[in-house]
């Protein structure tokens, strides 16, 4: 894998950090860059992030790549994503929020023999994993409430939340956020048997979608969730309380707050023995996470490993998030269940 190939499709803020991890990870990848903008093309040359930048994806893959990830606006991806599977690339994908194209692409997939990875970086946090490992050990129903939230406009400050994708309602701000939380929150609890939703519009953004979404959540395993989401709080929170009877776990987003109650007291729980973080973040964002999913991916094309998240567990994540977003209809408490994603 020293010598892998790489195209970079997408050069903004996380293409860019895509191909900045993998030069940590593989300093011998080659790596190419794709982008229809001139000035993301040459700030990425600059920086020494791609070898080479090209505003199509047929020149980039004509100097014989071996895999290409695809760091676009997810309402872009499935377009892309089949292109580059004629061009006989395994992908890897950013989350996609739509499954647009799931049937079409991952039949080609198949037919071709190619890869088709799917992004969930929060599974590969390691405080999730943590949690997961705890409520599986404790063996019993656990409750848990769970609030994430960030002003919209703060999510990409140097430019207008008007102008990237959270500002159009199939891809929009909440929904984005239950894109990257569900996962893992499947992972841990297991399949959603029933769903109760409220949504809410309180502030003078100007988005087609509610900007709060409170949820509460039955989960096949026996566990219960609020789970509340909103593009509203100015301070940008990530949250996380599980309990049981002789459980109770806390986590507040970052790497330094996870705790849980033990002899009468909270105590940290150390999951990371270092970690790096960029500062340009909220520091609830790390980079190992990124990395080691970069690392999964890389496995999965050199066929040592398997993929943490799939398609089609995407599809029945997406197929909640479309619940959700559907018309107001506040309680749907015998919601069909999800498929499995253990």
């Amino acid at each position: 894998m020293k010598g892998i190939k790489l195209i970079i499709v997408g050069l903004g803020s996380m293409g860019k950090r895509r191909a900045r991890l993998l030069r940590g990870i593989l300093p011998q990848a080659v790596l190419w860059g794709v982008d229809n903008a001139p000035a993301r093309r040459e700030e990425a040359v600059k920086l020494g992030l791609v070898e080479a930048a090209y505003p199509t994806i047929p020149e980039a893959a004509a100097l014989g790549a071996d895999a290409a990830l695809v760091c676009t606006a997810p309402l872009t991806h499935a377009a892309i994503i089949g292109q580059l599977l004629d061009l006989g690339l395994s992908v890897f994908t950013e989350l996609n929020l739509v499954d647009d194209g799931y049937t079409e692409n991952l039949a080609k997939a198949n037919a071709k023999g190619l890869t088709l990875f799917l992004s969930s970086t929060m599974l590969y946090r390691r405080e999730t994993q943590y949690i997961k490992a705890q409520v599986a050990a404790f063996g019993k129903p656990v409750h848990y409430i769970y609030h994430i939230g960030q002003y919209l406009p703060d999510w990409h400050p140097w430019e207008s939340y008007k102008n990237f994708f959270v500002g159009d309602a199939r891809t929009g701000g909440v929904r984005e956020i239950f894109g990257i939380d569900l996962p893992w929150l499947l992972d841990a609890f297991g399949p959603v048997t029933g769903i109760t939703i409220q949504k809410d519009k309180i502030s003078g953004l100007q988005i087609g979608y509610s900007d709060c979404v409170t949820l509460l959540l039955r989960h096949q395993s026996g566990a219960q969730g609020v789970l509340a989401a909103d593009v509203v709080s100015p301070k940008a929170v990530r949250s996380f309380e599980c309990f049981g009877e002789g459980l109770h776990l806390f986590w507040e987003g970052n790497p330094k707050a996870l705790y849980q109650f033990a002899n009468g007291e909270k105590q940290p729980v150390d999951t990371y023995g270092d970690f790096t973080h960029d500062p340009r973040y909220s520091d609830n964002i790390v980079e190992n996470a990124y990395v080691d999913e970069l690392a999964n991916f890389l496995g999965v094309l050199a066929g040592t490993e398997a993929p943490r998240w799939s398609f089609a567990q995407d599809r029945a994540a997406i197929a909640l998030m479309d619940q959700i977003d559907g018309p107001d209809t506040p309680n749907t408490p015998n919601a069909p269940a999800q498929p499995g994603t253990n």
